[in-house]
């Protein structure tokens, strides 16, 4: 049975957890539930709203809401109080916000509990994007002809060296705003008119937008389990759809051995960076096959479930890291596996009817045959474990209202919604 929700706060006694997995509403997070619960741990979580899938997993003792308000210190005292009474060894945060939040209290947090994510000289590199295709071309690794640009009036500029299209990329995936902050993401733009929108757009709290060349190849990540100098894990994907389309997370991925190529370079960044922990590091090959460094992640990344069910667990190798304990190494792992998340990949093939003749979105008529095809390839999916069935059905219940309601409305087809 699943564990209770509860609020902020109450004088419910102190049961020990092993780990307490914040921002339970994200795929990964209900993976690391499942993961850690498997292993016989105690795990606990934490959301802003109720209703998450995670809330209902077999393996999540306790589930808490901490309501955003959108003040800083009203979470920390929640967040405080939750640790407080489950007594958590480790914490687990999986968002971007959350981790840029964490980041500014990190001293105060870590003296209750254990926080799974690297030191924050190595975390300051990896979640900036400039600084770290810096790093990368300092150790010879291939980065997209980019031009770091703050302000509208520098987008002519950019266009005439860098052309169009092109993808206008946020240095960081997380700008703050007073208190609060808002999640941005990359966007491609076509025409002088939404380059200066985009720019605009990803600048409007401050920080530096990089208009990078627009890359056609295929899209693969490798994932590491790093610490003490040595990998514990490695472990590869390739993404064939994205939602959103462009450099969003992977909804349709298959594992696959290691590249020679990408793994050494990704290898020798975590290295460089000393990025203990899990971590995962993007790349984009071009039409003639040649990997470029896009981005790292440094944390448990939406996508992680195929790794868990090729047989390389990333969170419980996580926690031991994060908690001290010895940490398992991985040799290998089973590669061709399939994996689906359901839910992003009806969004990318509605986006393709919406933004069809867009860069990088396939053509409608091949995106509803590719949609419905993979229904006949053996796969898993995203939240659906015969083991743990609650937190499917919490998924399936939750995207069909909304998607009842997106049709009511009339919205769900039209230009230019966000889905996100």
């Amino acid at each position: 049975m699943s564990g209770p929700v509860e609020g902020g706060r109450n004088t419910l006694p102190t049961i020990t957890s092993h780990a307490l997995v914040l921002d339970a509403g994200l795929r990964q997070s209900l993976a690391a539930v499942r993961s850690l619960g498997r292993r016989g741990l105690t795990v606990d979580a934490l959301e802003t709203d109720g209703g998450v899938p995670a809330f209902s997993s077999r393996w999540c003792r306790r589930g808490f809401l901490c309501p955003a308000d959108g003040a800083m210190n009203s979470y920390l005292a929640c967040l405080e109080d939750v640790l407080q009474r489950t007594g958590a060894r480790v914490l687990i945060p999986s968002a971007d916000g959350t981790i840029a939040w964490l980041r500014r209290c990190r001293a105060r947090v870590e003296q209750r509990v254990r926080i799974a994510l690297a030191k924050e000289p190595a975390m300051a590199i990896a979640v900036d994007k400039v600084r770290t295709l810096a790093v990368a071309r300092q150790l010879g690794i291939r980065v997209p002809h980019s031009l770091v640009v703050s302000k509208v009036s520098e987008v002519p500029l950019a266009l005439q060296d860098i052309g169009l299209p092109a993808v206008v990329k946020p240095s960081e995936s997380w700008l703050w705003n007073g208190q609060g902050g808002a999640r941005v993401v990359s966007q491609v733009v076509t025409t002088p008119e939404e380059a200066h929108r985009a720019v605009a757009m990803l600048t409007r709290f401050g920080g530096v937008t990089l208009f990078q060349e627009l890359l056609s190849g295929g899209r693969e990540a490798v994932s590491f389990l790093y610490a003490g100098g040595e990998t514990y894990a490695r472990f590869a994907q390739w993404a064939k759809r994205t939602e959103p389309p462009l450099g969003g997370e992977s909804v349709l991925r298959k594992s696959i051995a290691v590249p020679p190529d990408i793994g050494d370079q990704a290898e020798r960044l975590v290295r460089q960076l000393e990025l203990e922990g899990y971590s995962e590091v993007e790349f984009r090959r071009d039409a003639a096959g040649t990997p470029y460094l896009m981005e790292i992640n440094a944390r448990l990344s939406a996508s992680v479930e195929i790794a868990i069910r090729s047989g390389v667990d990333f969170p419980y190798l996580l926690y031991q890291w994060a908690s001290g304990e010895a940490i398992d190494k991985v040799a290998g792992y089973r590669v061709g596996a399939w994996m689906r998340h359901l839910k992003g990949d009806i969004l990318t093939t509605i986006a393709a009817i919406r933004q069809r003749g867009r860069p990088e979105v396939m053509p409608p008529v091949r995106a509803l045959l590719d949609f419905g095809l993979s229904f006949f390839r053996p796969m898993a999916y995203d939240y659906l474990d015969w083991a743990d069935p609650l937190p499917a059905v919490k998924a399936i219940t939750g995207f069909t209202r909304y998607a009842a309601g997106g049709i009511v409305r009339g919205g769900l087809l039209r230009p230019g919604k966000n889905f996100s």
